[in-house]
């Protein structure tokens, strides 16, 4: 086959598109996830699911999906209500979506939260909920693609000291080798599974950790791309994590940070 054949056959123009996708996004309505569940349908998803515990939260956040005017023909955004920390309301979730489709394309497994203290009073009870959120919550359903919300605490040291999050890190380190684990068994059912590890992007869980950081001046400079993250970077890492673009991608660790985690301590 001559090189001029290959590339004929080789169809490009869509390798980005999700058109007619079914989508779920734990966590869609602020921050990371509401910026992936916007980029996940002005990419072509007919359908995106976003799930939150708090009932006008999600009904604000769909209101503002539904009204992007760069999505598909009758492409929709719908909340599910749902705890993501408790497996039984997973369950629930699952069955709920399923009484309006038969499939599920792509699962952003996103909920997530910190806790900052010392870590001689770092409490068990937080502790426990932020690991049951942030790992017991990556597991659900089997769509043809599964995105885990890791971070780069989980990959260098994360903040220590008055306000450390050792929870936090032991958690996202735990999201890492998760996703690890779900690439080996999920990958011979044609389910890939990879994770993302936003570094600061600003919103409302890191506003208290950028003022301790001395603001965002400081977070910037000391990025080597001398910048935070952007909406569209993580809904543009998501939507390529999504499409047929990273289709050899299994049990892949993406950061997103800018480099920052090369720079030492976070």
């Amino acid at each position: 086959m001559s090189a001029t054949e290959q590339v004929e056959l080789s169809n490009f123009s869509s390798i980005f598109s999700l058109e007619g996708k079914v989508a779920v996004v734990t966590g869609g309505l602020r921050g990371l996830g509401l910026h992936a569940a916007s980029g996940l349908l002005q990419a072509g998803c007919a359908k995106v699911y976003i799930t939150s515990r708090k009932e006008n939260a999600c009904d604000e956040a769909v209101a503002a999906l539904n009204a992007l005017p760069h999505k598909r023909p009758g492409a929709q955004a719908i909340s599910v209500l749902a705890n993501s920390s408790r497996v039984e309301e997973l369950d629930r979730l699952a069955a709920e979506i399923r009484k309006a489709t038969d499939h599920v394309d792509i699962l952003f497994a996103n909920a997530g939260a910190s806790w900052g203290e010392k870590f001689d009073t770092h409490p068990e009870k937080m502790f426990s909920k932020v690991m049951d959120l942030n790992v017991k919550s990556a597991t659900i359903d089997d769509p043809s693609r599964v995105i885990i919300t890791a971070s780069v605490a989980g990959i260098g040291i994360g903040t220590i000291g008055e306000h450390a999050t050792p929870s936090y890190s032991a958690s996202k380190a735990a999201a890492i080798h998760l996703a690890k684990n779900l690439a080996v068994e999920l990958g011979p059912r044609h389910i890939l599974t990879n994770a993302i590890a936003p570094g600061f992007y600003p919103s409302k869980m890191t506003s208290s950790l950028i003022e301790i950081k001395d603001g965002l001046k400081y977070l910037e400079e000391y990025s080597p791309n001398g910048r935070l993250g952007r909406p569209e970077d993580i809904a543009g890492l998501v939507v390529f994590l999504s499409s047929r673009a990273s289709s050899h991608l299994n049990g892949a660790v993406i950061a997103t940070d800018g480099g920052a985690v090369l720079q030492g301590r976070l």
